[in-house]
């Protein structure tokens, strides 16, 4: 049996060595890498090859990657690295392991023509001088033998480990039994569609209703589908913490202890971080230092010590000296289900695409309440740079800096004076402007460089990394997304140039085509045309609704008819509102969940409701809330409690939370959940106007009712639970608005005293 293996991941397991330094200038983005190969092979004469497919043997090791470029006239082989900046200042383990990767690829190209001895040179390719430094050395054929031999043996035994574990991770999920005595109603139908299409290498949307397991219900077939489909890895992504903890739960109760799969869970870098007032590099973080060296035993010992949740990674990592965020980074190259957030696969900078692209993965991915990837997706592909930003930061800036961003300041000048309007849509990006841009990142660049051993300034940072966003975003942009411009004030001191995202589904849709099967699922997926054109999904993306599990008589939802919640008539609304609500509590007290388009709007009935209702207990969900705190709201929610919690609709309480039996017993929803209408939702209007038909379905209905739907679902969970819902707006009188909810539910009036 054969362990394939690329040339970059055998060289970054074996030659890496050192500390874990991140003070070289940031890598240049994936375009500007592939852009700058291009300008160097471009220079080479006739005959030079490009990306040359190499592939070599060793023992059970087979071993392959492509070269950059060779010139056989001269019997040179060339690795091209991108960079800017001083490259004095190179961590000293990067330049080994190039050296290395290249020494591999040297080996494997004397091997494969018959070249008794090869020029080697390693190219550095400055991106902002467009200079060339070149590093070369002539090494014999046998001498790169012996070294492609060596790095072989260093992993050898590491691959033998991972054949073994792959046996016995496959032998172990054909054999998977179901963690339960039987499928709930509807989850056999979700599992049977998602082992499917893996089994054809296809992508599911799956819409089903809440609480009928839909975690277990994707995990398990995908799980047990993974050996015979011949699957590397299983991405599982979620939006939220609560939805990522249900998948680490839901592993649990799938693969017994002791069951041999490896499960890794990422986590943001801000959050694993042990010492963030520390830079990354050996001089100043005690995790940095010797990084490389210390990692084989953390590694090791990670594989070794079941499922890497947060705490356990940190556990392994502390114990070994080394950095718990860097750590997962090597481990999801070993694990087997790896959950993490959305960005991790979908973003522009993603690890784990990244990673299954370099080492040819066959990956099957999970995407949680998938809904939420609509808006998800267009923030990831969305960058805005900020006038009163540079405004600040020349007053700061060292004197080297101030002229390309002054420069960069007068084409804003420029840019503002072509309009006076507080909002204005671009029909293309100013050339001038992101000229400037791309000088003072330039320039930017250099300093960092220079700087590298003084801690760098957080705002002169964050503006660089601002700025290279919105200039990867600046090289594809397209009909996807629109440039605009909005003035904080009349004289245009503070101003946010745009580039925005309106349709994700050019950017995610080669994400999902990347994997070998994608299931996106959630309980409110309709209308599949909404998310298969917004989401760039294929055309032969499967479709399945499973039936709710529910009988209409468990849910009680009735309409407020006879109130408006348009914005015009909130302040009229409120004292409605709360009286509907002390109503309702008082002919049956419980725990209920009351839900509002705003905070403003929810501050506005709560203070009428608390004022005029005191003797109900009654708390309020708070802007910017933190862990801690919304764990507290939850917390109030008891078995025999009796009180009202009042939330926002499509925050982090309208979906992803567990409140069954008696501790929710009912939810009101007030507003249909319509996005603002404001200069930007309208331009969005118009141009899905223009692209689907439906500008104001697409724009405002279905995002809305997705919301009021998620938010409903809240109230029953399980087949024993029983509960209500009020649906507060003459509105959903509308058989538009009424042909948007789940088909279930039994629409009554709702009359005062009810």
């Amino acid at each position: 049996m054969q362990y394939l293996v690329a040339v970059r991941a055998l060289c970054e397991f074996t030659a890496k060595q050192g500390d874990l330094d991140l003070r070289f200038t940031p890598s240049p983005t994936a375009l500007e890498g592939i852009a700058g190969h291009a300008l160097v092979t471009g220079r080479r004469d006739d005959g030079y090859q490009s990306e040359l497919r190499l592939d070599g043997q060793h023992g059970l090791l087979r071993v392959r990657g492509r070269a950059d470029g060779f010139d056989a006239a001269r019997n040179r082989l060339e690795e091209i690295k991108t960079h800017r900046g001083d490259l004095s200042r190179q961590p000293a383990h990067q330049r080994h392991l190039h050296w290395a990767q290249l020494k591999v690829y040297g080996a494997l190209l004397c091997a494969e023509r018959g070249l008794a001895s090869l020029t080697l040179a390693l190219v550095y390719f400055d991106l902002g001088s467009q200079h060339e430094t070149v590093f070369e050395e002539r090494y014999e054929a046998t001498t790169l033998q012996a070294f492609f031999e060596d790095q072989c043996n260093r992993f050898l035994a590491w691959a033998a480990q991972e054949l073994a574990h792959r046996q016995a991770r496959d032998a172990a999920l054909a054999a998977l039994a179901f963690p339960h005595e039987s499928f709930r109603p509807g989850q056999r139908a979700l599992a049977e569609a998602v082992y499917r299409v893996s089994a054809h290498g296809r992508c599911l949307l799956a819409q089903a209703p809440t609480g009928i397991g839909k975690t277990v219900g994707t995990l398990f077939p995908l799980l047990k589908a993974a050996p015979g489909q011949k699957l590397d890895k299983i991405v599982y992504l979620a939006a939220k913490t609560p939805g990522r903890q249900l998948a680490l739960d839901a592993l649990t109760r799938i693969a017994a202890p002791g069951t041999p799969l490896r499960v890794l869970e990422l986590t943001a870098r801000e959050k694993a971080c042990e010492h963030p007032d520390k830079a990354c590099h050996g001089e100043s973080c005690p995790l940095a230092q010797g990084f490389y060296d210390k990692l084989p035993a953390a590694r090791a010992a990670a594989v070794a010590a079941g499922p890497q949740h947060r705490a356990a990674l940190r556990e392994v990592a502390l114990a070994h000296q080394v950095c718990p965020y860097y750590l997962g980074q090597e481990l999801a190259r070993w694990a087997d289900v790896v959950v993490g957030d959305y960005n991790y696969w979908f973003d522009g900078s993603a690890m784990l695409h990244a990673l299954a692209q370099q080492n040819e993965w066959r990956v099957g991915v999970l995407v949680d309440e998938a809904h939420n990837l609509v808006e998800r997706g267009r923030a990831m592909y969305t960058g805005e740079m900020r006038r009163g930003a540079l405004r600040a930061l020349r007053l700061t800036a060292p004197a080297h800096l101030r002229k390309p961003l002054d420069r960069l300041d007068r084409h804003w000048r420029a840019l503002l004076k072509e309009s006076e309007a507080a909002y204005t849509v671009r029909d293309a990006l100013p050339d001038a402007w992101l000229d400037a841009l791309q000088r003072a990142v330039a320039a930017l660049g250099e300093h960092f460089a220079e700087a590298a051993a003084a801690p760098p300034d957080a705002a002169l940072q964050q503006f660089y990394f601002e700025a290279l966003q919105f200039l990867r975003l600046a090289q594809s942009f397209g009909a996807h997304s629109l440039v605009d411009i909005t003035r904080e004030d009349a004289r245009g001191q503070d101003a946010t140039l745009c580039i925005r995202n309106l349709l994700p589904g050019p950017f995610l849709g080669p994400r999902i085509e990347a994997a070998r099967t994608v299931t996106l699922f959630s309980a409110t997926l309709s209308p599949t045309a909404f998310y298969r054109d917004t989401l760039g999904l294929p055309e032969q993306t499967a479709w399945i609704d499973v039936p709710s599990p529910y009988a209409a008589e468990q849910l009680s939802v009735r309409v407020a008819g006879g109130i408006s919640t348009r914005f015009a008539d909130r302040q009229a609304s409120a004292a409605p509102i709360a009286r509907l609500i002390a109503e309702q509590f008082d002919a049956a007290p419980g725990n209920y969940l009351a839900f509002f388009s705003s905070y403003d709007y929810l501050e506005l009935v709560a203070a009428q409701f608390e004022a005029t209702y005191p003797q109900i207990t009654a708390w309020r969900q708070s802007r910017r809330m933190s862990e801690p705190e919304r764990q507290a709201f939850l917390d109030r929610f008891v078995v025999g409690g009796a009180g009202v919690g009042f939330a926002v609709l499509g925050g982090s309480f309208a979906e992803g939370i567990d409140l069954p039996g008696e501790r929710l017993v009912g939810a009101f929803v007030a507003t249909l959940g319509l996005p603002q209408i404001n200069p930007v939702n309208e331009e969005m209007r118009r141009r899905m106007q223009d692209a689907f038909g439906a500008g104001y379905d697409y724009t405002y209905l279905y995002p809305g009712l997705r919301k009021v739907v998620q938010a409903a679902g809240r109230v029953i969970r399980t087949r024993e639970d029983k509960g209500m819902v009020v649906l507060i707006d003459d509105r959903y009188a509308r058989r538009a608005v009424q042909a948007l909810l789940p088909g279930w539910w039994e629409l009554k009036a709702l009359r005062s005293g009810n």
